[in-house]
């Protein structure tokens, strides 16, 4: 059950909201000023706030976005308001809002918005880092270190490192690393790979004990740390 939170001061508005809302199987709870909407936003876990852009106390609807986003609530936002040029949207958005509604709406437009605010909610996190062992890349920052110790990778290198972490304990093919790494959907018959493998290995095992980065004969590559549990030799 979807919980919701409307910061409303308009009965009738918030009356239908709500309503609809509760007609789909949500849970839906009404607040009339910005101070005890404040309060409620915090102190219990919602959805999604729908949140009116005009209040009548000294709180409207940007200062209470402002309010939550600075006490580190995350909790998805839609905008209601009257209010319809395109600076006010962009107010709202640099205030911190996820979505804005002008009224007056559809309650359809107004379900299929807050929809795609809890799948987005919902949804995993992008992936920031990866660890194998004691090593570890950033996507991000695009950065690499080793128990510590900073990698200095070329953007190549670290493509190919990133792709072979992401199928960390798997046998990787040449065909694989040309399409994923170089782009290529043909086999430019060079040592292209050989010599790009070899770099790595030279900045991600040199020096330190266990090797990490294993040729499977005759098949490709594996980035592990278990050699032994691979279907074939390395």
């Amino acid at each position: 059950m979807y919980r919701y939170l409307i910061i409303e001061d308009d009965p009738l508005n918030a009356s239908y909201i709500a309503e609809g809302l509760r007609q789909q199987g949500a849970h839906a709870m009404v607040c009339a000023d910005g101070v005890r909407g404040i309060a409620l936003s915090v102190a219990e876990q919602w959805d999604v706030i729908i949140l009116d852009r005009m209040l009548p106390d000294d709180f409207d609807g940007l200062q209470i976005l402002k309010t939550l986003r600075a006490l580190g609530k995350n909790t998805p936002v839609l905008v209601l308001s009257a209010l319809s040029a395109t600076d006010e949207r962009v107010r709202g958005l640099k205030a911190g809002c996820d979505d804005y509604l002008t009224k007056p709406f559809a309650f359809s437009e107004l379900s299929a918005r807050l929809e795609a605010l809890v799948r987005r909610a919902q949804a995993p996190a992008p992936v920031r880092e990866m660890k194998l062992a004691d090593l570890r890349i950033n996507l991000m920052t695009r950065s690499a270190e080793r128990a510590g110790v900073p990698l200095a990778l070329q953007p190549r290198e670290f493509r190919l490192l990133a792709f072979l972490m992401q199928h960390a304990h798997q046998i990787v093919t040449r065909t694989m690393l040309l399409e994923a790494v170089w782009d290529y959907r043909f086999d430019p018959q060079t040592n292209v790979i050989d010599v790009h493998i070899s770099r790595l290995r030279g900045k991600v095992d040199k020096g330190f004990e266990q090797p990490l980065i294993h040729t499977v004969r005759g098949v490709g590559y594996s980035l592990t740390d278990r050699p032994g549990e691979l279907p074939m030799g390395a």
